[in-house]
């Protein structure tokens, strides 16, 4: 049986900057299953123009891994380490993967977010993402839904539609939309390109 029909928990691999691609790669010609988050954009060039995938989460990818074998992980070109505290690597929810995961085949456009721990949880009911729950916050261009990796205090946002709401935005006392201006986290599309949010006591896993 090889490694990727074995369903073991995700793990996020730290893993060096710009090499997340090729990285993730060499990992799946050993036999892992892996996951690494893009953000596609078109970019114009003097002669054409080119479509650019870039990490949703900078220095991360996930894979499916047995935990008490971790050493050929770690062995592999690029990885630096795998997240998690002293020497216990611990996994990433299967939840908070699936729903990247969605998000991401949905065919909407998705971009690293500030982290956000708490606010107005919506489930969606309708279109590409129905089925997802997360945190929807209110800005100027309309709404978006945030999903976010607890284990590495990082977040990503898709943009969403009113209607695909359980509940109207405009509901009254039960809505389920928080206006980004009543968040302790900045919202201003301006200053996300910066936003990292890395976690202040993560300690990476031998």
């Amino acid at each position: 049986m090889s490694l990727r029909q074995l369903q073991w928990p995700w793990f996020a691999i730290l893993a060096r900057t710009g090499r997340e691609k090729s990285t993730t790669l060499l990992l799946e010609n050993l036999g892992y299953q892996c996951f690494l988050p893009v953000s596609k954009s078109m970019r114009q060039w003097s002669d054409r123009i080119k479509e650019l995938a870039v990490p949703l989460f900078p220095g991360y990818l996930f894979c499916r891994m047995n935990p008490h074998n971790r050493l050929p992980v770690l062995q592999t070109p690029g990885v630096i380490q795998i997240v998690g505290v002293g020497k216990s690597p611990i996994p990433v929810e299967e939840e908070e993967i699936a729903a990247i995961q969605c998000a991401e085949k949905s065919g909407l456009s998705v971009m690293p977010w500030p982290y956000l721990k708490v606010g107005h949880v919506a489930r969606i009911e309708d279109g590409p993402l129905s089925g997802l729950s997360g945190i929807v916050v209110k800005i100027k261009s309309g709404l978006k839904l945030v999903l976010s990796v607890t284990l590495l205090q990082r977040s990503v946002a898709v943009e969403v539609d009113r209607h695909w709401l359980s509940v109207p935005p405009n509901g009254g006392p039960s809505a389920v939309v928080k206006d980004a201006s009543d968040s302790s986290t900045s919202v201003d599309p301006a200053h996300l390109s910066g936003a990292q949010g890395f976690p202040n006591k993560l300690i990476e896993a031998d």
